[in-house]
């Protein structure tokens, strides 16, 4: 394939701006998937992406498309939307040229819009301005135009209109993609010397690992003996191919083209993505690769059964291999047993993960209380030697007044809202902590809120209260800014006498209250009821700050006399009466899985 009629492409978006839906009409247009097999939302393979109808992993595809007699290939690179996988958009533009950077004519640009934008900007690509959903009766076409020129520096007539419901527009801009997305660039050396980008990876008890490539040098075969540089493992190749969108076995895989390589390896290693791909003894220098995705949230795993943590070490190193952003490393408990704390980039993010353990894997876990990572400084009273330690597990926070200081992560959030929002916003900033840094007009009809705030707050619901206050049209974006000083406790869940280890988290002081009557109260509601009571206690600062009962299970065990003396129900009551003392006595509360989600959902 020659490398000049080759256009590799991403498109990128805030959520639900219709992504999915433009690269389903894409498919229909190029002939790619026939019309009887298509169906809605084709590149978004998992069933949780259908469900929630979001995207959660960047899909690759191939289409052909003639421009004035002239036949070119096309490579998308779908990508998600939401901010918890921003690390699968930046690993899809490492491997593209272009961009579509799309925008809902009935929202206009929104908070992620910015955030993509400005990773596509870095990483060179050339940005094609589309806006989306020109079709509907609420759409603002020209307002969007003005927001888009504002923001990309574009002249309007570079913008392009599409309806990905209806099609309108969508052959002109495969049009446009040819025009201005540029080809591949390929020198003489690159023809040559075999070097392929690793930007997924795919697991397959059959073939074994499966890499995802963008190829930026020389051709690759099948036999060809490789090895994955990073890593230093080396294998034959058992199929080179393309995607269309299912893989498509080729002869081979040249200079500018993306792909899968299929590699026999049946062990599950630690292989990265950024990784290059190249010949067993080449001397060339490797491809820049990526940068190491930052967990923002920490979450202890453990499997309801002990019988089960090989399986679940296995599944979670299958999972890295596909989702490069998790990581994860073994841990023990004395009540739980042995786990993993696994880092995740936002809530979401660990809720897809859990949600996919639990359906591809079979495995039914307990999830401790997500937390973030806080720095803590202690210091010798006698010697005056200080160490810092770094905390991810809110059972391992020290008790107050061990310690001298904390320090906690820090994130600068733009809001995009309309105006008439904005006060209404003002009281959830003050109760999550934050500092409003600026308020500007970003168009006529919104305005965009630059605050400062601690990354626990952001990660107590402050979105969906965001979402909630606002109506629906506010949007927010975040990154990670400098830690600061922190005044937070840690609170602990006992249940009849023993610490929850999994319930335990870090909290600020301030709140301290409320959070451990909350914490209480919901157990007291969603805790199965026990044969014997249940004492729900939450106790921070060496005292118990909120305390519920959860009243034992009944039986009539007198039910079935009648008559006779009186005597005999007392007795039946009184045996009944010893055996709830010794099950409290020998019994333990057996939390479920189901419990410890429902504590980790908001109500």
């Amino acid at each position: 394939m020659a490398s000049d009629s080759i256009r590799n492409f991403s498109i990128i978006a805030h959520i639900d701006h219709g992504k999915s839906t433009l690269a389903d009409r894409m498919l229909e247009m190029t002939g790619t998937i026939e019309k009887r097999k298509m169906r809605e939302q084709v590149l978004d393979r998992m069933d949780l992406e259908r469900e929630r109808g979001i995207t959660i992993k960047m899909t690759p595809v191939r289409m052909a498309h003639k421009v004035a007699g002239k036949e070119y290939v096309l490579n998308l690179i779908d990508t998600p939307g939401h901010i918890d996988f921003s690390y699968e958009v930046s690993r899809a533009q490492k491997a593209v040229e272009g961009a579509i950077l799309l925008v809902d004519a009935s929202q206009g640009v929104q908070a992620q819009t910015i955030s993509t934008l400005q990773m596509a900007k870095d990483a060179g690509l050339v940005i094609i301005p589309v806006i989306n959903k020109i079709d509907l009766p609420v759409a603002m076409v020209e307002e969007t135009k003005d927001e888009i020129v504002k923001l990309v520096g574009c002249a309007r007539e570079e913008i392009v209109g599409v309806s990905g419901k209806t099609g309108e527009g969508v052959k002109e801009l495969l049009d446009e993609i040819v025009q201005r997305v540029p080809p591949p660039r390929v020198s003489d050396a690159s023809r040559s010397a075999v070097r392929a980008l690793v930007f997924d990876f795919e697991y397959s008890p059959h073939t074994g690992i499966v890499l995802f490539v963008r190829m930026f040098g020389g051709t690759v075969k099948r036999h060809d003996t490789l090895r994955l540089h990073a890593i230093g493992e080396s294998f034959e190749v058992m199929e080179v191919g393309t995607f269309a969108p299912d893989k498509r076995q080729a002869d081979e895989l040249s200079v500018g083209e993306i792909g899968y390589i299929v590699t026999g390896i049946k062990r599950v290693l630690k292989a990265t993505v950024g990784d290059t791909v190249m010949p067993l003894h080449s001397s060339n220098e490797p491809l820049p690769g990526y940068a190491e995705p930052r967990p923002v949230v920490w979450a202890s795993l453990y499997p309801e059964s002990q019988d089960d943590f090989g399986s679940l070490k296995q599944a979670l190193m299958k999972l890295q291999l596909s989702d490069s952003s998790m990581s994860f490393e073994e841990e023990a408990s004395g009540s739980l047993g042995r786990g993993f704390r696994v880092g995740f980039l936002g809530m979401l993010h660990l809720e897809i993960i859990t949600e996919r353990m639990r359906r591809e894997f079979n495995l039914s876990l307990i999830v401790a209380q997500p937390t973030i990572s806080y720095d803590i400084l202690f210091r010798n009273r006698n010697t005056g030697d200080a160490r810092r330690e770094t905390i991810y597990s809110p059972a391992r926070f020290p008790d107050d007044g061990t310690y001298e200081s904390v320090i906690e992560p820090w994130v600068a959030i733009t809001i995009i809202t309309p105006p008439d929002r904005v006060s209404a916003l003002m009281p959830l900033f003050h109760e999550h902590e934050a500092e409003v840094q600026e308020i500007e007009l970003f168009s006529d009809r919104r305005n965009a809120i630059h605050l400062f705030m601690p990354l626990r707050e952001l990660m107590r619901h402050f979105f969906d209260e965001v979402k909630s206050v606002s109506s629906g049209y506010a949007s927010l974006s975040y990154y990670m800014i400098e830690p600061r000083p922190a005044d937070v406790v840690r609170l602990d869940v006992l249940l009849s006498g023993d610490v929850v280890p999994a319930f335990t988290k870090v909290v600020s002081r301030r709140r301290l209250e409320r959070e451990a009557e909350d914490m209480t109260e919901k157990l007291k509601e969603i805790l199965p009821r026990e044969w014997f009571e249940v004492r729900i206690q939450a106790k921070a600062l060496g005292r118990i700050i909120s305390s519920r009962s959860l009243p034992a299970l009944r039986k009539d065990v007198t039910g079935y006399l009648y008559g006779g003396d009186i005597t005999r129900k007392m007795k039946l009551l009184e045996k009944q009466k010893k055996g709830k003392a010794k099950m409290k006595e020998r019994g333990k509360v057996h939390v479920s899985q189901d419990v410890f989600l429902k504590v980790m959902k908001r109500d």
